[in-house]
């Protein structure tokens, strides 16, 4: 399956379960990564949890159904930014330029938007991800956040300026 033969289109609050399924799998890859739902309330309706806050929320269906990937993007009017979350795919997809398709769809967002960088916060223990990040020419900031979620995360901070930032 190539991303090409993939369509993104945008999230719906009916992706609720499949979503979750998608993050659950994905955690659980992870030692101590634990998924709960009491921690994600904004994936029981997720197209309208991002659409509140102005931003949007892209999938792609897998063909047996569920979601293959997932990327939100929302803006943050103090820091003139958009925070990307939700990046997530499912082990088939990871590595065929689905999630870089995901990503031109939240840069498109934040250049017509007129914001100045993009930025997100990963799992520390998420290095793939990291990479992921890195080959798209984010950089990881200073410092580092802890959670105290179920899976006593920490997070570290990635940016990325946009062109033509002032």
């Amino acid at each position: 399956m190539t991303p090409s033969s993939l369509a993104i289109r945008p999230a719906r609050d009916s992706d609720s379960e499949p979503l979750a399924a998608l993050i659950a799998a994905s955690f659980a890859e992870y030692p101590n990564c634990l998924f709960e739902w009491l921690e994600f309330p904004e994936l029981r309706r997720p197209a309208s949890h991002f659409a509140a806050k102005g931003g949007r929320l892209w999938v792609v269906d897998a063909p047996d159904g569920g979601i293959a990937a997932s990327l939100g993007a929302t803006p943050v009017p103090e820091q003139n930014a958009v925070e990307i979350t939700k990046v997530y795919a499912a082990p088939a997809f990871r590595g065929s330029g689905l999630a870089q398709s995901l990503f031109a769809e939240a840069l498109a967002f934040a250049e017509q938007g007129g914001f100045d960088a993009m930025m997100l916060w990963s799992d520390t223990r998420f290095a793939r991800g990291h990479r992921f990040y890195e080959k798209l020419g984010f950089r990881r900031w200073p410092g580092e956040r802890y959670l105290a979620d179920v899976s006593a995360t920490w997070e570290y901070h990635f940016r990325l300026d946009l062109p033509g930032a002032r």
